[in-house]
């Protein structure tokens, strides 16, 4: 055995892979560990790394410096592309709200952090550690790693202690937003059961549905379709779309261009209050089945995966155009969409044709539909986007009263990078769409990485901090970190803006980008509100925890 006891002793990579495998596994059985249904999660692997240094553990510094930050790029341009898409969309009317109060949350949380650091007499460093860990928000913790080795004549021991105060603020980090709820709950006698009740009633959106309507309206007869209200509006944003037309008892594809006789019969696809609208205009619904109706007509699915067909609106693709088809509905993850001409596509969404079978195969080929394309991650835009990232991390902007201006950082820069590129959809043959299970992959493998090395860094000095340092102080001052912002948030919600209690609870979740948070919203309430509210507000939060970790290092740590 003294090969191993060489190896366990030694030095090189071999040594080095050994130990940080050996601190991944323990960390993540730690994280998986639950008590009623909390538990670490993927901070387990910091405490790991933590208690491996602390028993006199090390990894070669160069290495260790190289695989926090490449860890670091891999996991925030992950998130990036992640949540890129609804990040920009969670910005509309219907989001401002509940982002408004998560901005309030990250940002109050950020001046408290500032405050607290001049009361208690805290470093600075070590303030935007506890920021990351009472907010378990662990972007931010690399954001502070990242904006503290930009800063010039930055010792060693500045550089250890947001990991420090990270690890000591993050249980009760987790544990303060289980509170607020719990708190929210009692103090305002919340009658969950209730409200998950009339708030699943009032959020219920109608699933689409296919509906055969004979034309009765005189005022129809010889009318073109598309001039039709409800079916071609001038703005392209028609809510119904129609895939048939029954005429002399035959049956053909309808399109824009179709002119309707009284006595047809349409088959119209949307909501059920479009459809009821577009009744009350075309006539009476008919128990006549278009669809059943013996034609050449025939139905498909297709997968968008062809660069030229994607991020792009349906009416500007030359297969709209095509008299021989009609697309009907599209598809996209969980959810369904009528194929409007103002529908913009996305790569791998489910778009279904409906045609003459030469007709919907042209589609075919226009669309791509190729399933294998959903499954292989595409390298080369992977590696453009982390290139412009890192290169838009270390570009300093120029701010007045910072000598050196601020850099976005290796956490700034992939972010805002893929925020951008999964918005675009794809630049030339470039497509910036990575299947769901890779990004997974590249995220955890990232992040893994970096809290492994952030606890062999920060571990040393952990337990000697906690029992005879300013330990506790350190803790109280995360608490307030956690609470203050929260409280707040969470009368607002309720007081002024009489936020339903599921959507409040997963604004607080969300607000910490905390997934024990989440799930434990979630057994609480039982309602799909809760997850809404996360994610809506989930981007933003990121982007400016990121952020704010940064300035309170740019501005404060001197």
């Amino acid at each position: 055995m003294n090969w191993l006891t060489e190896l366990w002793s030694g030095q090189g990579v071999a040594h080095d892979v050994l130990i940080l495998s050996l601190v991944s596994l323990c960390g993540l059985a730690i994280g998986n560990l639950k008590v009623r249904g909390v538990g670490l999660g993927i901070a387990g692997v910091l405490f790991a790394g933590i208690a491996f240094a602390h028993f006199g553990t090390e990894i070669n510094e160069e290495t260790l410096h190289f695989l926090r930050e490449f860890g670091l790029i891999l996991f925030v341009y992950g998130i990036g592309l992640q949540v890129g898409p609804s990040f920009w969309s969670s910005l509309k009317s219907q989001g401002l709200g509940l982002n408004a109060l998560a901005a309030f949350v990250v940002l109050s949380g950020g001046a408290i952090t500032v405050l607290v650091a001049w009361w208690a007499k805290i470093p600075m460093s070590a303030a935007a550690g506890l920021f990351a860990g009472a907010t378990t928000n662990t972007p931010s913790l690399a954001a502070v790693q990242s904006a503290l080795s930009s800063l010039p004549n930055v010792s060693a021991e500045a550089t250890r202690l947001p990991g420090l105060g990270y690890a000591i603020a993050y249980p009760f980090g987790v544990m303060g937003i289980i509170l607020t709820m719990l708190l929210t709950r009692l103090v305002f006698r919340v009658n969950v059961a209730e409200e998950v009740r009339v708030l699943d009633v009032a959020q219920k959106t109608e699933p689409l549905e296919a509906r055969n309507l004979r034309v009765e309206n005189a005022n129809l007869d010889g009318l073109k379709l598309g001039d039709v209200p409800l079916v071609g509006a001038a703005s392209g944003g028609a809510p119904v779309v129609v895939s048939r037309i029954l005429h002399d008892d035959r049956v053909r594809v309808a399109t824009l261009s179709s002119t309707l006789h009284q006595g047809d019969v349409l088959v119209g696809v949307g909501t059920p209050h479009d459809l009821d609208d577009l009744q009350k205009i075309v006539g009476a619904s008919t128990d006549i089945d278009v669809r059943e109706v013996p034609s050449d007509v025939v139905t498909r699915r297709i997968l968008v995966t062809r660069p030229a067909a994607t991020s792009k609106m349906l009416r500007d693709l030359s297969v709209w155009r095509d008299s021989q088809l009609a697309f009907t509905r599209v598809r996209r993850l969980e959810l369904e969409f009528a194929a409007t001409p103002n529908f913009r596509l996305q790569f791998g969404d489910s778009i279904l044709a409906v045609g003459e079978p030469e007709a919907v195969e042209r589609a075919a080929q226009f669309f791509g539909d190729d399933s294998k394309q959903l499954d292989a991650p595409q390298l080369l835009p992977v590696f453009f986007g982390l290139a412009l990232g890192v290169m838009l991390g270390s570009i300093a902007w120029p701010i007045p009263g910072v000598p050196n201006g601020v850099k976005l950082g290796l956490a700034g820069g992939p972010l805002l990078v893929a925020l951008v590129l999964s918005r675009l959809g794809r630049i030339g043959p470039l497509v910036f769409h990575l299947p769901k299970s890779a990004n997974m992959m590249m995220r955890e493998i990232g992040i893994v990485l970096f809290l492994a090395c952030a606890g062999l860094k920060s571990g040393a000095n952990f337990v000697s901090t906690l029992v005879d340092g300013d330990g506790v102080k350190w803790m109280l001052c995360g608490a307030i970190i956690t609470l203050v912002p929260l409280i707040l948030a969470a009368l607002a919600a309720r007081i002024v803006m009489k936020m339903p209690f599921p959507s409040l609870c997963g604004l607080l979740a969300g607000s910490m980008t905390d997934p024990p948070a989440l799930a434990f919203a979630n057994t609480m309430n039982n309602s799909p509100a809760v997850s809404l509210s996360y994610a809506t507000v989930y981007p933003l939060v990121m982007l400016l925890r990121v952020v704010v970790a940064q300035l309170i290092i740019v501005f404060f740590a001197r």
